[in-house]
């Protein structure tokens, strides 16, 4: 197999693309031993409890296997989404249902403070995830694919967005994709990741989301779309993205 064709295959091209270029997925994985100073990290902003799990679930365990630091970061609580619940009864229950799926994923949550429904774009917010990714230092961010019928996904995909500006384009950029076709739009991937045999413990961190009746909507939607991405990819589950370039050269 040629090297180019290896680094694609264990899905080095997203998650070696901080690094120089080096395969550091491929070469790195399995090591969970690296020292804090040579450590990767990877930041997956979603914009409730559920969606890094359910959009980038699998990656975010195969990157902690591979060596990764992984951070579950959550721009809500999750406030609007258990019907006849407060807003800050509701925040309690997905809050701990969010960090229960990250115990599963072995990765780390932090929790901004917009509301579930009614997220905002300015200044304030905009300085917000800026001064959280700029605390975080990550060497790749993932986050919602901008054209999307949920507008607190299209709010934190722009929040990410101008972070990266801001912050001089410190860390790589990724969108990821949710029930495409019912929310994302017009997503087409650059990049794939072979999470087959993260695939359980994916499915285990989604199904800790219970308030969200998870049985209703995480075999069919992003089941089906992990199984779907993976015949694209020639595996038996994937999890798709689009890699944002920064420069014309890394179209070429």
């Amino acid at each position: 197999m040629k090297r180019r064709e290896m680094i694609k295959k264990t899905g080095a091209a997203l998650l070696g693309a901080s690094v120089a270029g080096l395969p550091a997925f491929a070469s790195d994985k399995g090591n969970d031993n690296r020292t804090a100073s040579t450590k990767k990290k990877v930041v997956v902003l979603g914009a409730h409890p559920d969606d890094p799990e359910s959009c980038a679930g699998g990656t975010m365990v195969m990157m902690r296997k591979a060596g990764y630091e992984v951070v579950s970061m959550y721009m809500t609580k999750g406030e609007a989404g258990i019907k006849g619940k407060s807003h800050d009864e509701a925040a309690t229950i997905r809050k701990a249902e969010a960090e229960n799926a990250c115990k599963v994923m072995g990765v780390r949550p932090v929790f901004l403070t917009q509301i579930d429904g009614s997220s905002e774009i300015n200044k304030e917010r905009y300085a917000e995830v800026k001064e959280a990714l700029a605390a975080e230092n990550p060497d790749i961010v993932i986050t919602h694919w901008p054209i999307d019928s949920h507008p607190d996904h299209r709010v934190c995909a722009s929040l990410a967005y101008d972070a990266w500006r801001r912050l001089g384009y410190t860390f790589e950029l990724y969108y990821f994709e949710a029930m495409t076709g019912l929310q994302s739009q017009g997503f087409h991937p650059t990049d794939y990741v072979d999470i087959t045999e993260a695939a359980a413990t994916k499915r285990e961190a989604c199904f800790c989301h219970v308030s969200q009746d998870p049985e209703g909507w995480v075999d069919d939607w992003h089941g089906g779309m992990s199984k779907f991405r993976g015949r694209e990819f020639g595996v038996e589950h994937a999890e798709a993205f689009f890699h944002l370039c920064r420069y014309k050269s890394d179209l070429l």
